[in-house]
């Protein structure tokens, strides 16, 4: 899709303006639970991009009585483009970021997503990563180098399908296990389900698998599911 045709909110320099206004908010308290938020921005993403939208403040509330929670966005779309912003722990902030994005068609960049999660744990550790996306088109060997590499750095990724494509499942169910997280599948009205799921890892992400299972035992099926995938 040419960039003339895009709406104001999600025009490049729109975008671009607003990473380097995050960048230039207070710094986040280096205590606080961190989570990598990465999201499949391509053209047929839209639908789950706006309920991502929708329930990003779920992962705040969720994490307030166990020191709160950083989150950096990111996304790919179009061609070749990839952003992340600064650590964010208002969700007010978050929406912003993310109400500047419309999706555009291009091919996946789920490796640029773990490598920038490599590179954030570095620095200072990223306790999860959810990347919710719908397809793959790249070399699975090489994110599953990637992914084994989060695993040793204990960065479990959460990889939530938005869909049934056979084999993003496969490479989705890979990343997820050698990184120590845990897939799951978003169906057409997985609304509610993506809602509990995000509060679900922002829980883990502040408070650890302890506080992950305590959620789970009062919690639905699909958050019991995810806690027992995860690595003892």
């Amino acid at each position: 899709m040419a960039e003339k045709n895009l709406t104001p909110r999600s025009k490049k320099v729109d975008i671009d303006q607003f990473i380097e206004q995050a960048a230039r908010l207070p710094g986040v308290n280096r205590n606080q639970g961190r989570l990598l938020f990465a999201l499949d921005a391509t053209a047929s993403r839209q639908p789950s991009w706006d309920r991502a939208c929708q329930f990003q403040s779920e992962m705040f509330v969720a994490t307030r009585q166990m020191g709160g929670l950083a989150v950096k966005l990111c996304y790919y779309r179009g061609f070749n483009e990839f952003k992340a912003t600064a650590w964010l722990d208002n969700t007010d902030n978050l929406l912003k970021a993310m109400n500047q994005v419309t999706c555009i068609g291009g091919h996946t960049q789920i490796r640029r997503v773990l490598k920038q999660a490599l590179a954030d744990t570095r620095d200072h550790p990223v306790k999860a990563v959810v990347f919710i996306g719908d397809c793959c088109e790249e070399a699975v060997d090489d994110l599953c180098q990637l992914a084994g590499e989060l695993g040793l750095m204990r960065t479990p990724v959460f990889a939530f399908q938005d869909g049934h494509e056979p084999h993003a499942e496969a490479v989705f169910r890979q990343i997820s296990k050698l990184s120590g997280g845990a897939y799951a599948r978003l169906d057409a009205d997985a609304s509610e389900v993506l809602r509990e799921l995000l509060s679900a890892v922002a829980v883990y992400a502040s408070g650890g698998a302890e506080a992950l299972k305590k959620l789970a035992g009062s919690n639905s099926e699909p958050v019991r599911r995810l806690t027992r995938q995860l690595r003892p």
